[in-house]
């Protein structure tokens, strides 16, 4: 069993708290960074996640996001406002726990989108990530809480309900009006198809292009959506939609 972790939190929070401000005075403010206590915070926390493994002594494999982002082709005001400076030491912590650890990144994904990817492809591991967006992926789910089992279908629907409901961390919107709780009423209500999800963006004067683009942006890769690059996710259940999904899909 190899653990899955999303490390890029985990880094940027490592390397945030090892920062220190000095005042030089004269309108001169200097931030600098002990490596070392950098990286005493990520090994700590490293260690924090293998505790709740007692029963085994897992392997860890840390993944990254790339600085380039795919999805920004698909909307380019996504993530829009977290282009903030990474702390100091970012990448000396990374390279050093790629002397120690396996670490993946792969060119325009997310380290969401790399662990979707690795799971899928190599069932029987844990992935490691208080991200809700990896419930969209089968398998063991570690969400710093405690560890749950996600099947194929729950993946599926969270990954609908996402759809709606969107999400304002990463800057989309879904449905206006449509949080996670009535998104789930609706999909309860009327089935978990990509028609549910077609009439509730028309119902607010969007059209189904603007529910595949949601969906695209919400949906986390698997080994089926990457083959060396992203093969955008199109729904297999589209009603009288389905021409317009393939044609999106081909543009």
């Amino acid at each position: 069993m190899k653990l899955l972790i999303d490390a890029d939190y985990i880094v940027y929070k490592s390397c945030a708290g090892a920062e220190t401000d000095i005042d030089w005075g004269d309108d001169v403010i200097m931030v600098v960074s002990k490596f070392s206590e950098a990286m005493t915070n990520v090994q700590r926390e490293l260690t924090k996640i293998k505790g709740h493994f007692m029963w085994d002594v897992p392997e860890l494999i840390l993944f990254f996001s790339d600085s380039v982002n795919f999805r920004k082709k698909i909307l380019p005001s996504y993530k829009g406002h977290r282009n903030r400076k990474k702390p100091c030491g970012y990448k000396r912590v990374i390279n050093a726990l790629s002397e120690q650890y396996e670490v993946i990144r792969i060119p325009t994904l997310e380290a969401d989108d790399a662990m979707g990817i690795y799971a899928t492809a190599n069932p029987g591991n844990v992935i490691v990530s208080p991200d809700k967006d990896m419930k969209q992926i089968p398998g063991k789910l570690f969400n710093m809480d405690e560890l749950v089992e996600i099947s194929e279908e729950e993946g599926y629907q969270w990954h609908l309900i996402q759809t709606l409901a969107g999400d304002q961390t990463d800057g989309y919107s879904g449905v206006p009006g449509i949080g996670i709780k009535r998104a789930v009423a609706l999909f309860d209500e009327h089935g978990y198809t990509w028609d549910t999800v077609v009439k509730a963006f028309k119902d607010k004067d969007m059209t189904e292009e603007d529910a595949l683009i949601n969906a695209r942006l919400a949906k986390i890769l698997t080994t089926n959506e990457y083959d060396g690059q992203v093969i955008p996710w199109t729904p297999a259940d589209a009603g009288d939609g389905a021409d317009d999904g393939a044609e999106l899909q081909a543009s």
